[in-house]
C-alpha cells in the first residue's frame, strides 16, 4: 500500500526479502499502489511468487501483466467491489489469477460485502466457458468461517483471511477449518 491508492503504508520489498529467507511457501504480494509498474522488479526480486495488480491502477495493465510473467512470476489482477467483473476479462489470457475484493482494499477488518458474491460466479461462469477453467479465483475481504464457504460456492478457489484468523482464539484451528472448505 502506497498511501495513496489506499490511504494506509504497509511494508515493501525489503521485508518481503526478509520474509522470504524465513518460510518455504507460495507468496503472494498484493501491490495496493497507484502505479505498480515500478514495483513489479522490486517484489518479484525479493522472492514473491505470485504478484497482484490493481485493475484500477494508473499503469498499462497487459504490460504490467506481460513484465510480471517475463521475471518468472505468476501474474494476477486485483479488481475492487464496486469494479464491474467484465473489465477484467480482456486480461484473462495473461492472468493465472484474479483477486476480488469483498471490501473496499485498505484496512483490515472491513465486513464481507455479500454483494459482490454474484461477481465471483460470473467470473467463474465467464472462465469456464472461455478456456480458463485454470484460473484461480481468489478472494479478499472478510474472509472467515462464516463466508468462507459462500464464497466457495460462488466459483472461489482461493481465500486471504486475515482479521479472521489473527482475532481467532485458536488460529490453527480456523486456518485447517478454512482449509476444509476448498476441499
Amino acid at each position: 500500500m502506497d498511501g495513496r491508492f489506499v490511504e494506509q503504508i504497509t511494508y515493501g520489498a525489503p521485508v518481503l526479502k526478509r520474509i522470504r529467507g524465513s518460510v518455504n511457501i507460495p507468496i503472494d504480494a498484493h501491490l495496493m499502489v497507484e502505479d505498480p509498474t515500478r514495483q513489479i522488479e522490486f517484489f518479484a526480486e525479493a522472492g514473491a511468487d505470485i504478484i497482484d495488480i490493481h485493475i484500477e491502477s494508473s499503469c498499462d495493465i497487459s504490460g504490467c501483466l506481460k513484465k510480471i510473467r517475463a521475471l518468472g512470476k505468476s501474474p494476477a489482477l486485483a479488481v475492487k467491489p464496486k469494479t464491474p467483473i467484465e473489465d477484467a476479462y480482456p486480461y484473462l489470457e495473461s492472468c493465472d489469477m484474479v483477486l476480488v475484493m469483498t471490501v473496499e482494499p485498505g484496512y483490515g477488518g472491513q465486513g464481507f460485502m455479500p454483494e459482490v458474491l454474484p461477481k465471483i460466479e460470473t467470473l467463474r461462469g465467464y472462465a469456464d466457458k472461455n478456456g480458463f477453467s485454470k484460473l484461480d479465483i481468489q478472494v479478499d475481504g472478510g474472509i472467515n468461517l462464516l463466508t468462507a464457504d459462500a464464497v466457495k460456492k460462488a466459483g472461489a478457489n482461493v481465500l486471504v483471511a486475515g482479521t479472521g484468523l489473527f482475532k481467532a482464539a485458536d488460529m490453527q484451528a480456523v486456518n485447517s477449518a478454512l482449509k476444509g472448505t476448498l476441499k
